[in-house]
């Protein structure tokens, strides 16, 4: 009976014979390299990325990150070397290894306050970035406690290579991209938003007055999320 580990190896075996998934991996390196390396260089040098206002919870947390010493500019420090290590061919598992986790903290963290910053664009590079850690599973792949069996080389000759067109797949990541892009509107009745006029154009006319009270809770209360959507739930 085949094993997982020979099961994961013939998988990532044909994945790496496609040079349209590989034309992809160069794609998702450059465009998570471009993510971090500007938010990177401006801890790097001290400035504040963001220009929401404190009250925001998005705004509260950057305004005490930026104030948190050495550790605000080694977060950038990380940002810029993960970032550097994704362009070089060599270095893209451990630029990948670093990337995840910092991302990943990202993502949570744009989720859990509703930030239309980061809410969208966090979420895909997580998917990229574990996009990356598949395409290079040969690198590190002792790591699971799997049996390999398998004497067929880990990765495809030149001359083994296809380009066929992996429509499949394509057409997942598109289906990802919609549905990261409209998550907000499925799961969220209300949103922050980066300015209080901008949480007042999610207000639709039946409950106007809960709806601002909600946005001035925010914005110009200074309150927490969740005490701002416990407020707003006791009118409704």
């Amino acid at each position: 009976m085949t094993n997982i580990g020979d099961k994961l190896d013939a998988l990532h075996f044909r994945a790496r014979q496609n040079i349209w998934l590989g034309y992809f991996s160069i794609f998702c390196r450059i465009a998570l390299a471009a993510g971090f390396i500007p938010s990177g260089m401006q801890k790097i040098l001290g400035e504040r990325f963001t220009t929401l206002a404190i009250n925001h919870p998005m705004g509260n947390f950057l305004e005490a990150f930026h104030h948190t010493g050495y550790y605000y500019p080694f977060v950038g420090i990380m940002q810029v070397t993960a970032a550097i290590l994704l362009l070089i061919p060599r270095t893209v598992t451990i630029g990948a290894i670093i990337y995840f986790p910092i991302i990943l903290n990202i993502c949570i963290l744009s989720l859990a306050v509703r930030f239309d910053g980061s809410q969208v664009t966090s979420p895909l590079m997580v998917c990229a970035v574990l996009f990356l850690l598949c395409w290079n599973y040969h690198n590190f792949k002792n790591i699971f406690p799997f049996n390999y069996t398998n004497s067929k080389s880990e990765l495809p000759q030149k001359n083994e290579l296809t380009k066929k067109f992996p429509f499949k797949f394509f057409v997942g990541v598109f289906a990802i991209m919609i549905f990261v892009a409209f998550h907000t509107k499925i799961f969220y009745k209300i949103m922050p938003r980066n300015t209080i006029s901008d949480c007042r154009t999610q207000c639709d006319g039946e409950n106007d007055e809960d709806c601002f009270d909600f946005c001035d809770c925010i914005h110009k209360e200074g309150k927490s999320l969740d005490w701002c959507l416990e407020e707003l739930n006791k009118t409704n």
